[in-house]
């Protein structure tokens, strides 16, 4: 019965490791000071009638700090990508010279910063529940193992190893979104 104990725990582990990954792609998204190319990488593009992320037609950089090029690969699409970038919410005035897209980014206030850091702040506490629910579903799934050879006191040892678990997977989250902040504010 403690294999089914620690097929519990594992998944538990696995769901709450995505969780945690899933919040550091949404952090990469989050526009501090510098342009980086994953502020636009995600945004999606109808190509060839089918809707795509902007990564997988165009090639991506920043060689400013204020600066993101986009080279689209098919030249006949960029205007479908002109267009997806203006309307991807994301506040980006795209420019075109019939080659190249080049999104020059507005040097952000200190307003812009704090609203910034609250996004920031919503995304991981978002996460955190997430992760509190994983800690739920696996204490309720080991509560079911109680009886037969699962011990009350084995129920209690599995179930802080699912505490340590979110223990450590929050402090992650703070971590990672200490190190945003950190990115936003600095001037």
């Amino acid at each position: 019965m403690s294999d089914e104990a620690n097929k519990i725990i594992a998944d538990a582990s696995s769901r709450m490791d995505k969780s945690l990954n899933d919040l550091g792609h949404q952090m990469a998204q989050i526009r501090s000071g510098r342009a980086t190319p994953s502020l636009v990488e995600d945004i999606r593009v109808e190509i060839y009638g089918q809707n795509m992320p902007l990564n997988q037609v165009a090639s991506i950089n920043a060689p400013e700090p204020r600066l993101i090029t986009v080279d689209v690969w098919d030249k006949s699409q960029l205007q479908a990508v002109e267009k997806a970038i203006q309307k991807s919410g994301k506040g980006f005035n795209p420019n075109t010279d019939g080659v190249m897209i080049r999104i020059n980014l507005a040097e952000m206030t200190g307003e812009t910063r704090k609203e910034m850091v609250k996004l920031a702040k919503g995304k991981v506490e978002d996460h955190k529940v997430a992760v509190r629910n994983i800690r739920r579903d696996a204490n309720d799934a080991l509560k079911k193992l109680k009886g037969g050879s699962v011990s009350e006191d084995m129920i209690k040892g599995f179930s802080d190893q699912v505490q340590k678990l979110t223990d450590d997977h929050i402090k992650k989250m703070d971590d990672l979104f200490a190190a945003k902040e950190k990115d936003i504010m600095t001037v």
